[in-house]
């Protein structure tokens, strides 16, 4: 198979990540809305396919809810891949040269909360997740042989019964058996090689497995007049109708989740409660950090004697974005951005003015101030697994597509079973108990 055998950890290396030249950003003390990146986020944001669920932002908001995170960093050095656990209350004087970092995973390990009483801690059975990740260069054999085997170690080591991965390594592009369709030969291998080396394609797809990708580099002009002739008349029917787009805060937190209520019931999907969605509010809003802003070496030769510097693109944002009609709220969204990519990661709506076609324009809204921000891509967030009518996001999938996006679909979730036993207890407790996907 393309990694041979997971039992045969080599670490001789392979193809790297680009090692050019790291862009210098000057701090400038007097300008306060300069904000200083967590060094986990700046030693990912330059990773393929860095993503929001992998930050230190997500860690916190995972942290607060039964998750345990701890991070971890592969290096190339001297013809070797070495394994470091990241310690953000820890950070050096430098951080490590960008272009030695050839992986990285935020390590997710929850206890679930029907473990008996008599059991220690120390013995109960958990689930360990990596969150749209490991980050790495998949088409780089030896370093996903040496993540993946080194993860399940760190797992195993930690009392899981059950590692899950789903990184956005890509299947294919556009809907199968189209002319649009096209398949990525470094996907299917990656597919092949986890089913031929002892991993599960996983029953519970946490996140989506396919999503919708806008490119943001044409003008505004451009990327409207690419999109469906529908689509673009009700962004400006929305306008003529008196919707209007603002941004959100603290003081929406009560109105949005009562209007998320809403769009659950109405469409048929579980949501959290409303302390979660404000811990990822203020987790990706609020920016503060320990230690002091430094700079990133333009000379990666020099890194080891440098500061580290800030970088804009490696600092996690969260914009909330209100359609009205009349000061009346009828449609929101949640945007998370990071490493030039923006994501529509929770989108509600009531069923009041739904003939103004309020989210078509906050829709065309966010994809702009996305574009401002600098993002090169705006994902949208979903998109159905199976192209057909009867497929839960088949409606989303009409609204998505009028926008012009194209269909990304990824390899999706993996299951590697740690302990046999355990993870067959585990499943009798926690389908006794509660749903297996409680907490994800």
């Amino acid at each position: 198979g393309i990694w041979g055998h997971f039992n045969e950890v080599s670490r001789a290396v392979g193809p790297g990540i680009s090692t050019g030249p790291i862009p210098v950003l000057l701090m400038v003390v007097e300008k306060a809305n300069l904000i200083m990146a967590t060094a986990w986020n700046q030693m990912i944001f330059r990773l393929p396919e860095a993503h929001v669920l992998q930050t230190e932002e997500w860690a916190h908001v995972k942290g607060r809810y039964g998750w345990q995170p701890s991070r971890w960093l592969w290096r190339r050095s001297d013809k070797a891949i070495q394994l470091q656990e990241w310690q953000e209350d820890h950070v050096p004087e430098a951080l490590p040269d960008a272009g030695s970092i050839a992986a990285a995973a935020l390590l997710l390990i929850r206890r679930p909360s029907f473990t008996p009483d008599w059991m220690p801690p120390s013995l109960a059975p958990g689930i360990a997740y990596v969150p749209k990740g490991p980050l790495m260069d998949w088409a780089d054999e030896d370093l996903c042989r040496c993540v993946l085997k080194d993860l399940q170690t760190q797992a195993k080591k930690r009392g899981a019964v059950l590692l899950k991965i789903d990184p956005d390594v890509e299947l294919g592009r556009g809907v199968p058996g189209t002319d649009d369709e096209i398949e990525n030969l470094t996907g299917e291998s990656v597919y092949r090689a986890l089913k031929s080396s002892g991993w599960y394609f996983s029953e519970d797809q946490i996140q989506f497995r396919n999503t919708f990708l806008l490119h943001l580099e044409p003008s505004e002009e451009a990327l409207l007049a690419a999109m469906k002739q529908k689509t673009r008349y009700n962004i400006r029917l929305a306008r003529r109708r008196g919707v209007e787009i603002r941004t959100g805060g603290p003081a929406d937190f009560s109105l949005l989740y009562r209007m998320y209520q809403e769009t659950a019931k109405r469409d048929g999907f579980a949501i959290r409660s409303q302390r979660y969605y404000e811990t990822v509010w203020k987790s990706f809003g609020l920016h503060t950090v320990a230690h002091e802003p430094v700079l990133i070496s333009e000379d990666p030769t020099h890194a080891e004697s440098t500061p580290v510097a800030l970088m804009e693109d490696a600092v996690p944002r969260a914009e909330l974005l209100l359609a009205t009609v009349e000061d009346e709220p009828v449609a929101a969204a949640v945007i998370l951005r990071f490493a030039k990519r923006a994501w529509f990661m929770y989108g509600m709506s009531r069923m009041a003015h739904r003939e103004k076609m309020p989210g078509y324009l906050l829709q065309w809204e966010a994809i702009r101030r996305a574009k401002a921000a600098g993002c090169h891509v705006y994902d949208f967030w979903g998109a159905p697994n199976v192209f057909q009518a009867t497929d839960r996001l088949w409606g989303v999938y009409r609204f998505k597509r009028g926008f012009r996006g194209q269909i990304v679909r990824h390899i999706g979730a993996w299951d590697s079973i740690l302990r046999p036993g355990w993870h067959r207890l585990y499943r009798l407790m926690a389908s006794a108990k509660t749903n297996f996907r409680e907490g994800f």
